[in-house]
């Protein structure tokens, strides 16, 4: 397999094989479906499967690619874990390793925010995590990863 960086995110086992043409795809249990590891790919496997073993959130609860409609234009947000409620609690911006979490990154997560209405958004690259609490007029940053509540 590709060697991609140590998380700071506990270590995961994933399933993967490598395709004919040489790539390495790994198998993503929530959708069902083998998917090309890519370096944000490999963040968002890892905090996945975080909010499954550690947060305490159920597969059926996660949705990846979360289709968000912005100014007419249809983009997704990488992962939105649904409350017991069934209405959005998370919503999680993956980027890769080298990519610095930075206003840009935040702006983006508070845009797909603005439709998906979460109380919590993060963002992450692996290496740092954000989360900020949303309590409908401003977001207050918070030290953990939101847990199932």
């Amino acid at each position: 397999m590709t060697d991609y960086p140590t998380l700071n995110f506990p270590a995961i086992r994933l399933r993967a094989r490598r395709t004919p043409k040489g790539r390495t795809e790994v198998f993503d249990r929530v959708r069902g479906r083998w998917l090309v590891l890519t370096p944000e790919e490999w963040v968002r496997r890892h905090i996945v499967e975080y909010m499954l073993s550690e947060c305490g959130f159920l597969s059926e609860q996660i949705v990846e690619e979360y289709p968000v409609e912005l100014n007419g234009m249809a983009q997704r947000a990488d992962i939105v874990a649904m409350g017991s409620d069934c209405r959005p609690l998370v919503v999680v911006e993956c980027k890769e390793p080298n990519v610095k979490i930075d206003r840009t990154v935040l702006n983006q997560v508070v845009r797909y925010n603005s439709v998906i209405g979460a109380r919590y958004i993060v963002m992450s690259n692996g290496i740092d995590t954000f989360c900020y609490e949303y309590d409908g007029e401003q977001y207050t940053p918070q030290c953990d990863f939101p847990h199932f509540e």
